[in-house]
């Protein structure tokens, strides 16, 4: 049985468990962190948002800024390579109510890193540092970050940037066990993991491939790290981080969701997906999240074509219910 783990501290931020849900763009908006943090995540990071001002207008940007009803804390990833523009960016998003403001420089994406942001920034230790001092200097709130492993197989330096991190105030670290040439291919460097956690006092986070309670407690025994980032492995299982968080705690392994609580969880997102979005957006981006959702179930790929052809949010609501109800029918049958 793993052994209860403490909890982790962001600042005065006390997490109720050590798994985190990963930033992930189109995935993590408020409908999701919501649902995550109800099973158990003990933190929800936002989607990314860029520290370019101009960019804030546009309805996405205005809708990742969107915090309304959701638990605290508030944790809103910013991204960017100019340090006075980041932390403005950073003191906009803590009056908008963020309670925690983490730095990306963990993402691989080329749209991102030809901005030499994200991931990129880890090629000059000295603009991460003018960054980071910039932001934590900013605001009166904690500041996080997270970095992959370097840039390359041949450059990595993630030991050096934790240390300048926990140098300019950094208070948590969340670390992808790649480089960002390996993008998310290849075995995690769960040794890298490790010496970064040994060079910081500050708490660190694994993140990469950990996809079952199982999983998590191996990396966490192997690594020393403080608790687990779970990306990926989320989509479509919201229920994990909890999972996670329960095993960490007691060793049980909890139960994947029924066919019924499956309906009920699912249906349940997607009404808040299209009261957040609207439509024709929330119908939009529901079908990607019941593909995840499906993705193991039987006739779940054959379903995800007819869903996808739906237009309405009613019609969506309907066909899932006649989807499980043949589900339910043939779990009885097989019984």
């Amino acid at each position: 049985m793993p052994p209860d783990r403490p909890t982790i501290a962001i600042g005065h931020y006390v997490l109720s468990s050590p798994v985190v849900l990963a930033p992930m763009a189109g995935v993590t908006d408020r409908p999701f962190r919501q649902l995550c943090r109800r099973f158990g995540a003990g933190l929800a990071v936002s989607e990314m948002v860029s520290s370019d001002e101009t960019l804030l207008q546009t309805r996405k940007s205005r809708l990742r800024l969107d915090h309304i009803g959701e638990d605290g804390p508030i944790s809103v990833q910013i991204a960017g390579s100019d340090p006075q523009a980041m932390a403005e960016a950073a003191q906009r998003n803590v009056d908008n109510g963020a309670h925690i403001i983490d730095i990306n420089m963990g993402c691989p994406a080329k749209k991102v890193c030809k901005r030499a942001a994200g991931s990129a920034l880890l090629r000059d230790e000295s603009l991460v540092a003018a960054i980071l001092e910039a932001v934590v200097g900013a605001v009166d709130v904690p500041v996080t970050l997270k970095i992959r492993t370097g840039w390359s197989l041949d450059e990595r330096n993630g030991e050096s940037i934790a240390r300048i991190a926990e140098a300019s105030g950094i208070k948590l670290l969340a670390v992808h066990g790649r480089t960002r040439a390996c993008r998310f291919e290849g075995a995690v460097e769960y040794d890298t993991i490790a010496a970064i956690k040994a060079a910081v006092k500050i708490p660190v986070l694994a993140n990469g491939d950990i996809d079952s309670p199982g999983k998590a407690a191996a990396v966490l025994a192997y690594t020393g790290a403080d608790g687990v980032m779970i990306g990926r492995a989320a989509q479509g299982r919201p229920w994990l981080c909890g999972q996670i968080a329960d095993y960490l705690r007691n060793g049980a392994y909890a139960p994947d969701p029924r066919a019924d609580e499956l309906q009920q969880i699912l249906q349940g997102h997607l009404q808040n997906l299209h009261e957040f979005y609207g439509e024709p957006m929330g119908v939009r981006i529901a079908r990607k999240h019941v593909g995840w959702y499906l993705a193991t179930q039987p006739s779940g790929a054959s379903f995800q074509r007819t869903f996808n052809a739906l237009e309405t949010a009613m019609d969506q609501h309907r066909a899932l219910d006649l989807f499980f109800a043949r589900l339910t029918t043939e779990e009885e049958l097989a019984a």
